[in-house]
Parts: structure tokens; sequence; C-alpha cells
């Protein structure tokens, strides 16, 4: 195989023309097998080359991905895995690691602090994505234990209070029964998220009940009249968490 021209890339790389085929080589490569001095290559210098090539490729690709944000050896597998053997990855990581670039002891570390002071993500949401990224359950456990309760406490606090001020739609009962939910859905626990709303005060002033109260009156006051559509009204208005009795104070005002 005749090595017929090499054009210098903007990285570095060259891109080499050898017979009618164009590959690209790290100067690395150039370097290591003298191509520069070459003029002719057989087929299995050829292999060899282009293998090691991706190699390089696959680790200066990982490299990069790395520089943006720490990975984990999990994150870097998924990465690589569309473009290359599971070999040349299993390479890659061996020597990211060799030269210290995956550490998942830092991972972690930085990770749950980035989580504890800056997400609103609860310890089990917290377990689930690392397990996902490649941690055994215990070594999180671990980590997740040094994290004092008061600081869960505190974040499910200021969620709870932001949702009571920014409540326009529901009753105490509703809005008590949505706030566990989307408070267990962002990984929280149910035993402190339910002391939280126990030591919270919910109030929900009769203009936010007055407000259903008119909106579901004006959308069932075509179809039903008197008595029913009272009846109506306050089953609507007890579904979404308002107390009977003030429904009922309501709607005689009203």
């Amino acid at each position: 195989m005749k090595i017929e021209k090499y054009t210098k890339l903007k990285d570095n790389r060259y891109s080499v023309k050898i017979d009618d085929i164009n590959v690209k080589l790290y100067d690395d490569v150039i370097i290591k097998y003298e191509l520069l001095r070459k003029k002719e290559i057989d087929d299995e210098l050829f292999e060899e080359i282009t293998k090691y090539n991706d190699r390089l490729e696959a680790y200066y690709k990982a490299l990069k991905y790395i520089t943006k944000k720490l990975r984990t050896e999990k994150e870097i597998e998924n990465y690589l895995k569309k473009d290359y053997t599971i070999k040349t990855i299993n390479e890659t990581i061996d020597k990211l690691k060799e030269n210290g670039y995956l550490d998942k002891e830092l991972y972690l570390k930085s990770y749950l602090a980035d989580q504890v002071n800056l997400g609103m993500m609860g310890p089990n949401k917290i377990k689930n994505n690392l397990i996902k990224l490649g941690f055994r359950e215990d070594e999180v456990n671990d980590k997740l234990q040094d994290i004092k309760d008061d600081i869960w406490l505190d974040k499910i606090r200021r969620h709870v209070k932001k949702k009571i001020n920014s409540n326009k739609s529901y009753g105490v009962n509703k809005l008590k029964e949505k706030i566990l939910y989307d408070l267990m859905e962002m990984g929280f626990y149910k035993s402190m998220i339910e002391e939280v709303i126990l030591e919270s005060e919910f109030k929900v002033s009769d203009d936010v009940l007055i407000k259903e109260y008119n909106k579901i009156k004006n959308k069932l006051n075509k179809k039903y009249e008197g008595y029913e559509l009272e009846t109506k009204i306050l089953t609507k208005l007890v579904s979404k968490g308002f107390y009977y009795e003030d429904i009922k104070r309501v709607m005689n005002r009203e």
C-alpha cells in the first residue's frame, strides 16, 4: 500500500492518502510508526495502525467528554459504545484511570455536594441516579448516611412553604396530598414529608375557594340547576380538597 499524501488538519491529526483510501491519523500514530519516513506499508501494518488510531481516538474523545464535567465509568462506556468495541472501551477506561481522570470517590463526593447545596432531589432519587451511573447501592448508602436529616428536612420545608404560598386551586386536603406526592417523586422520605406537613400551617383563603366555586358553577350551570347543581358543585369542591363547612359557608354567601 503506497502512502501518497499527508495533509495537516486543524486538530492534532493528519489526513493521509494511502492508495485510494483517505484515513485520519493522529500525529502520535505518525510518530510511533515513523510513517513520514515510509513510502509504503503492507496490509498487516495498515490494520495495526488503524486499530491503534482507533484506541487513541476513543481516548481523546473520552478525555474531551470528561473535561466538560466529571464522569463515571458507566457514562464513558455509554458515550463510546456506539462507535467502539467493548475491548477498546475497556482499554480507554483503564488508561483514564491510570492517568487519574476517573476517580469514583471524587465523583461521588462532588455529585452529592452539588445536590445537597444546589439541587432539590431527595436521597432516594439521588441514590437511584447514582446506581444508574454505575455505583453500588452500598457505596451510595454509606455516603448518604453522612448527610444530616436536617438538610433534607430544610429542603422539604422550603418546598412546602413555596407550594402553600403559590396555591391558587386546591383546598387544604388536596394541597397536602399533592405536596406529599410531589416530594416523594423528588425522592424524599415519606416519614420526613409527613413530619413537615404536620408541623406546617396550611391556610387557604376564601378567594381561592370562591374562584374555584365560580369556575365550577359556570361550567355546570349549563347542564344542572337547583339542588342538583349545588350537589355537583359541592362534590367537585370536596374532591379538590376544600372543607365541607367552608364550601357551604361560601355557597350560602354567594
